[in-house]
């Protein structure tokens, strides 16, 4: 029987631990496609889940990563066919069905994303469920009615994937943005990503945030959650929109309705797990061109698949910057 290295999370006596292990296809969650798996990524719900920290997976054994690019191998549903090019992001990826640390993955049909002709397995996991979330976040801001002439735009947690991608976007797209960081050292980063202003978290007082404070941004995305949340929200414009796409700092929000109906701001909900199909696959295309990151992509850290575990610990202490890409399997095509 064909084995194929994978790295798994196991649960013992309420223990959480992650281990490669030799696997078998029929070993896998089921699906309608299996994927030859090229790339993979470190998000911080990977993190999280390697050894139960963030309590992020729901069923124990369970291959772990969030997110894959690869070819089909085989599929026995008609949409797909051996050597398409393919995404597969969010759903219960790496969290109660087998995910994208393995060589092989085997997923249902519904959850694939065909990868846009120009974009390769490489560039795809550049981005990732952290940059996909950023597109996302964007894409619900601008829908909103976001502008460039509005004012600036607030970007926390900025050194990371889901905000260095979202920097790079905005950036190209005209946006003035603020990159909000705890990390000095990493100003010059965050510029030549994109960034017209750094300002440091440490500046801030969360102490005595007020209903309403000076009004300050056109719109957010927020990566913390907490009093970060609450402090962007009392400082929107009239009619500003804040994009909430994480919790690394809080899973809590204290605030008033004052924002909302005195300014007219939007809180929006960026759920990248869940998006419908037709929207995920825009939204790919559009990051393939039009919202490729180029200056985040030229920036990726490359790892090998045996190198992964030394990874997470940089992740869960806040010392990680930008994409780290998983090379998972041979990259022979692209």
């Amino acid at each position: 029987m064909q084995t194929f290295k994978a790295y798994r999370t196991f649960e013992q006596d309420k223990v959480v631990s992650s281990r490669f292990v030799d696997m078998a296809l029929d070993e896998l969650d089921p699906g309608e496609v299996v994927i030859r798996t090229k790339y993979s990524t470190i998000n911080y719900k990977d993190a999280l889940s390697y050894n139960g920290s963030g309590k992020i997976m729901r069923k124990f054994p369970t291959v772990a990563g969030i997110d894959l690019a690869g070819t089909v191998d085989s599929s026995s549903d008609a949409r797909f066919k051996r050597g398409d090019k393919v995404i597969v992001t969010g759903y219960d990826l790496g969290v109660s069905h087998d995910g994208g640390y393995a060589e092989y993955a085997r997923v249902p049909a519904d959850w694939v994303v065909r990868r846009p002709e120009s974009m390769t397995a490489f560039d795809a996991m550049t981005l990732g469920t952290a940059g996909y979330t950023a597109a996302l976040a964007i894409h619900l801001m601008l829908h909103s009615g976001l502008v460039p002439d509005a004012g600036p735009v607030a970007v926390t947690g900025a050194t990371g994937g889901v905000g260095s991608v979202a920097i790079d976007i905005l950036s190209k797209l005209g946006y003035h943005v603020v990159a909000i960081t705890g990390k000095a050292r990493e100003a010059d980063y965050l510029r030549d990503i994109g960034a017209s202003e750094v300002m440091l978290r440490s500046s801030l007082d969360f102490s005595k945030i007020r209903p309403l404070e000076k009004s300050t941004w056109a719109g957010a995305i927020d990566n913390l959650g907490g009093h970060m949340l609450a402090w962007l929200l009392a400082t929107s414009k009239v009619a500003g929109t804040v994009a909430a796409v994480g919790l690394a700092a809080d899973m809590k929000l204290e605030t008033s309705v004052a924002p909302f109906i005195l300014r007219g701001v939007q809180l929006l909900g960026t759920d990248s797990a869940n998006t419908p199909m037709a929207l995920r696959q825009a939204l790919w295309n559009k990051l393939a061109i039009e919202w490729r990151p180029d200056r985040v992509h030229d920036k990726v850290s490359t790892i090998d698949f045996d190198e992964l575990p030394m990874h997470f610990d940089a992740y869960l202490k806040g010392m990680a910057r930008g994409r780290t890409v998983v090379r998972v399997g041979a990259d022979t095509h692209p």
